[in-house]
């Protein structure tokens, strides 16, 4: 049974996940979207958002905080940057992941974890608004007359 197991811990003992998430983690911010398999997205997920909660708050304090989790100086001064003033607007939700398949060698399910503000297709203002098309009853039962 599962019961009360909410960390995925990986395949790796404490200390290497624990840097695992802080490279992958700093590599998202500096980038804004990478490629990884589907668990570490599903995990980094959970690491990163109240990261990203907490750099609301532009404090020294949190930078300090920040950083005991990041340990990369570049990642965490991206963070507080103006380019991230639409990601720290938000109430939450900070991450998207799309499925795109399965990684060549393995087969390990893949996946792209991203920004939500930083992806110009779905934020962008100009939508097209599709087209509803009422479904007219035919009347197949008349013809029997």
């Amino acid at each position: 049974m599962n019961h009360k197991n909410k960390n995925n811990h990986l395949g790796r003992k404490y200390g290497h996940r624990k840097s695992l998430l802080s490279n992958i983690a700093s590599s998202l911010i500096k980038k804004k979207r990478i490629f990884t398999t589907l668990a570490k997205a599903k995990t980094l997920r959970k690491y990163i958002e109240p990261i990203i909660t907490k750099s609301k708050i532009n404090t020294i304090h949190s930078k300090r905080n920040i950083f005991s989790y990041l340990k990369d100086k570049e990642a965490v001064s991206e963070l507080f940057k103006d380019t991230f003033h639409k990601v720290r607007e938000r109430s939450g939700g900070y991450t998207r992941i799309i499925k795109t398949g399965f990684r060549f060698g393995d087969q390990a399910s893949y996946s792209l974890i991203e920004f939500v503000d930083f992806n110009e297709i779905y934020t962008s203002k100009k939508r097209v608004k599709s087209i509803r098309r009422s479904r007219k009853k035919h009347s197949s039962n008349n013809n029997n007359e």
